[in-house]
């Protein structure tokens, strides 16, 4: 971190400001996925969770079955042992409960993992685009002062 504190001490004006914009950008954008991220593993939960209460249902229950987030069709359990797995893009593969669960928490971890992974490059991006800010100010302060 100190090697690029002297390199953005040397920038002038325009690249510090064009430095802080991008690093702010880019802030953003990692920000914005990280939320997605959050919002993916929250939903993978609920499947899981999802899955674990279906296993415990007998063959034959009378349930409410998702159409979509707010319209539910009334159903019957036939074979809890089997379930379809959302994979992406509209594809759907059909799998036993033990895969679909464990489906979920290969997912889960997955995410978490580069959750962590972009925590750290955010914190790096922030921290930089924090430094070019306060030697941005110092500099403007600095021609502010100059006659």
């Amino acid at each position: 971190m100190a090697s690029e504190g002297a390199v953005l001490e040397k920038m002038n004006v325009e690249q510090l400001k064009a430095v802080k914009e991008q690093t702010d950008l880019e802030v953003n954008l990692l920000q914005d996925s990280l939320n997605n991220i959050r919002t993916a593993t929250t939903r993978l939960e609920i499947a899981s969770n999802a899955l674990h209460d279906l296993s415990l249902r007998p063959q034959g229950k009378q349930m409410l079955v998702p159409l979509t987030a707010s319209l539910y069709v009334p159903g019957t359990l036939d074979d809890a042992n089997k379930v379809l797995v959302d994979v992406g893009t509209g594809y759907f593969i059909e799998k036993t409960m033990a895969e679909g669960k464990d489906y979920c928490e290969r997912k889960i971890s997955l995410l978490k993992s580069n959750y962590d992974q972009l925590i750290e490059v955010a914190t790096k991006k922030k921290s930089i685009a924090d430094d070019a800010g306060v030697i941005l100010q110092a500099k403007l302060k600095q021609l502010a002062q100059t006659p």
